[in-house]
């Protein structure tokens, strides 16, 4: 059933600017103008997907070391990249110093077990701007021209402990007197499938300096994994007869031209080729030989030049520039990425080049002038554009077949026991997608909660692209049969907060706001496939049938005393605030939902009852059961709470947003809502005219005007609690702090919770910076630091109380 529904901006609308227009056409199917983008990941190597340990050491099978030398299976890497939306072409930047043993061809970071909070990104890297189609992007790394400090980096970080700061790159001195390079890449889209790629590398130290650039074109290896095909089924790079310039011929996305733009004084390029194919003689510590990956760095670093063995074709190649730079002067290079049918691209100078792309800059500046406010002022609007960069630069492409991950590829020794170490009842799980990534080299891996929050400030320049990715995560390639949700890679059964409703709310409203229309559409594909994983949270994570709720760690990582997610012993259950206050989230997203799609489709009344009825029975459990729920009247705070046997609830008394959740929950129905559903008006009141109890937490609003006056108004927090709950969490020596709310409350500090607990030693502190804990690997600290998402979901339901 096709409803009103506007997807996108209208192309023809005299007020969208060129953007925008590309955005239409791109979601109208007129021009595929997402094909392209800064989907190349920073980190392929040390991922769950290319392990195939028998341990499950994701982080010792496949070390930085060997990413040089040894082909991935699943995708690619590069510094700063640009690859297709299935990553088959991969372009991206290499660099060498003179004085480095390895090139830099991708960022370079710690393992988790290498660090002293965990894995971390040693490198300065920046992304400075992005347009949702990719049509204008734009990075800067910096590069020491000192030799790259790898060593010093694993053995300080090695030797410090948990109590210990980082030892950073910029704490190595490798900076000092400015002696690096800048490195910024540009992007510009001079068609849907034509890159105009511009490489300025900056001399930003006191002399001269030698540097050694190669812009890489690289095929991902797909060949080696499959059943032989022959050589017509195998993507091929060579040299394009009677120039400088390369061809690419890949199936399934066609062919390539990659050329150097001409300019009057650029240096000249070396062409070079080799296989994207792994090198097992240095893989086993051996001399590297013969036309394998690392051949460009047995080339430029060692000096080998039959490394590549003089060929003009294989499935890696590089432009090679050598120049040395002058202290503040820079070297500007012009590359071209281009489809090449037969008919060539046409020839291109440096006066279009530099025209095309300073036309993607201006049209650039217009999109975001058109999407963030003049009142924010320049400062502030330089920082969210900056922000929406970030977020437009960590899509990546993700690849991930859990059953060809665990069975093996044809023609290989089966993997190790793949399934008993993880993701093993996810077998139907197959992506391969541009997907938003936290951060594409510390977690370059989707998780389930992070994605929900990134959609909300991506619906506000893409909704297309949000909406789509929602989809994506409730699709059957993904949303498990039983309704589970997946995690991360990492353990795809761990649970998250249920978080996908609210952020189906928000996209579809934001959208909404945006365009005028609704999508109506969206909303009921997304709320069917909901409904399935609400079905799985109330089978799988309410035990006791009571409404109360467990799932574990969920997403807070170290918050608790323990890891929420083990198994207890004899017969012990936790009742958790969060969880079950997740749950009244997840209720009040769905009632809103449902009434949404009653206005437009009746039979969606009987879900709305549904959900409101569920909402109530939560906030009767996390306020009621047993006498007070999950309320410390004492404290004035919610608790998760220890079940042992058939004893007394014992509350967990840390003072974490862990209790503040629950003020999340938080549904209003508007009036012009209440008149158009009269039926389901006439039910709800029927209904609560038969439970005083669950009258009792239906309130009508205090608002004497607007869509919102006299509204009924259900939150999972009663105003008497509300109230109490916001005493401690303004309190500037309990949860507010001069830039947000923290994790866990700085009372803490003074007052660390030491439980015993099963003959171990137990205690939570108030740790602002990063983690004294190993719990979840150390990197993720929820015992005192702000998480902005977080401080996002407080503001918006203050905003609704």
């Amino acid at each position: 059933m096709s409803h009103d529904v506007d997807r996108s901006p209208d192309a023809s609308d005299p007020r969208a600017d060129e953007e925008a227009r590309r955005l239409a056409d791109d979601v109208a199917g007129r021009r595929d103008w997402r094909l392209w983008g800064t989907y190349l990941p920073e980190r392929q190597w040390g991922t769950v997907r290319e392990d195939y340990s028998a341990d499950g050491d994701a982080w010792a099978s496949f070390p930085y070391a060997a990413s040089r030398a040894r082909a991935y299976r699943w995708s690619e890497d590069g510094l700063l990249g640009w690859t297709d939306r299935d990553c088959r072409l991969c372009l991206s930047t290499a660099l060498w110093n003179g004085r480095d043993d390895h090139l830099k061809e991708r960022l370079f970071g710690l393992g988790n077990a290498d660090g002293n909070h965990g894995e971390d990104v040693k490198e300065l890297y920046y992304y400075l701007d992005a347009t949702p189609t990719g049509s204008y992007a734009k990075a800067l790394y910096k590069y020491p021209q000192a030799a790259f400090p790898y060593a010093e980096l694993v053995e300080e970080n090695g030797r410090r402990g948990l109590d210990d700061p980082e030892y950073e790159l910029l704490d190595t001195g490798v900076f000092d007197g400015n002696r690096y390079f800048d490195l910024v890449v540009e992007y510009a889209k001079r068609d849907a499938d034509d890159t105009l790629v511009r490489i300025t590398v900056s001399n930003r130290g006191p002399e001269a300096a030698a540097i050694v650039v190669l812009p890489t074109l690289t095929l991902r290896n797909t060949w080696s994994w499959s059943e032989p095909t022959g050589d017509d089924g195998k993507p091929r790079l060579a040299a394009a007869g009677g120039t400088g310039d390369v061809i690419a011929e890949v199936p399934g996305l066609g062919t390539y031209r990659f050329a150097v733009v001409p300019g009057a004084d650029g240096p000249t390029a070396e062409r070079m080729f080799t296989e994207n194919e792994s090198n097992l003689d240095t893989l086993a510590g051996s001399p590297g030989r013969g036309r394998a990956k690392d051949a460009f760095h047995r080339v430029v670093v060692g000096g080998d030049a039959s490394a590549t063995g003089g060929e003009d074709r294989g499935t890696k190649t590089a432009f090679l520039f050598r120049q040395t730079i002058e202290a503040g002067a820079s070297l500007v290079l012009r590359l071209r990425l281009a489809r090449d049918e037969g008919a060539g691209v046409g020839a291109l100078d440096v006066e279009a080049f530099e025209g095309c792309l300073a036309r993607r800059i201006a049209e650039a500046d217009d999109f975001y002038a058109a999407h963030i406010p003049d009142r924010l002022g320049a400062e502030a609007r330089a920082v969210a554009r900056q922000a929406y960069a970030g977020l437009l630069w960590s899509k990546q492409v993700y690849a991930y077949d859990v059953d060809t991950w665990i069975v093996g590829d044809p023609g290989r020794p089966p993997p190790a026991d793949r399934a008993g170490l993880r993701n093993g009842n996810w077998r139907h799980m197959s992506l391969h997608d541009v997907i938003s990534m936290p951060d594409k080299w510390e977690y370059p891996w989707f998780a389930a909660w992070d994605l929900a929050f990134h959609l909300g400030p991506m619906a506000r320049i893409d909704p297309a692209f949000a909406k789509s990715q929602l989809l994506l995560m409730l699709n059957e390639r993904c949303l498990h049969p039983n309704g589970a949700l997946p995690a991360y890679e990492w353990n795809f059964d761990d649970v998250n907060p249920p978080v996908h409703a609210a952020a189906v709310l928000d996209v579809f409203t934001i959208d909404r706001r945006q365009t005028g229309k609704a999508d109506i559409d969206f909303l009921e594909r997304a709320f069917q496939k909901l409904v399935l994983n609400f079905t799985w949270w109330v089978n799988r994570n309410d035990d006791a049938g009571n409404d109360l709720f467990g799932g574990g760690f969920l997403g807070l990582d170290n918050i608790g005393l323990f890891d929420r997610s083990l198994s207890l012993k004899d017969g012990t259950t936790l009742n958790q605030a969060d969880a079950t206050a997740w749950m009244g989230l997840f209720c009040s997203s769905m009632l809103t939902i449902a009434i949404e799609l009653a206005q437009v489709l009746p039979v969606y009344e009987d879900m709305a009852l549904k959900f409101f009825h569920h909402d109530l029975l939560v906030i009767d459990a996390i306020n009621g059961f047993g006498g007070s729920g999950l309320w410390d009247e004492e404290d004035g705070f919610f608790y998760d709470q220890l079940v042992i046997g058939d004893g007394a609830p014992v509350p967990v008394k840390v003072q974490s947003i862990v209790g503040l959740v629950p003020l999340f929950a938080v549904c209003a129905m508007r009036r012009d809502q209440h008149d158009r559903l009269p039926g389901l008006v006439r039910q709800i009141e029927e209904g609560l005219a038969k439970n005083p109890r669950f009258a009792a937490y239906v309130a009508r609003t205090e608002v004497r005007d607007g869509p919102y006056a006299d509204a009924w108004f259900v939150a999972l927090t009663p105003k008497d609690r509300l109230l109490r709950l916001l005493d401690r969490m303004l309190d500037e020596d309990q949860f507010l702090s001069p830039h947000g709310i923290r994790s866990v409350s700085k009372r803490h500090a003074d007052h660390p919770l030491h439980v015993r607990h099963d003959g171990k030693d137990l205690e939570v502190d108030y740790v602002p910076g990063e983690g004294n804990s190993r719990m979840f690997g150390g990197n993720s600290n929820w015992r005192g630091p702000i998480w902005f998402p977080i401080n996002i979901l407080i503001v918006q339901a203050l905003e609704r109380f």
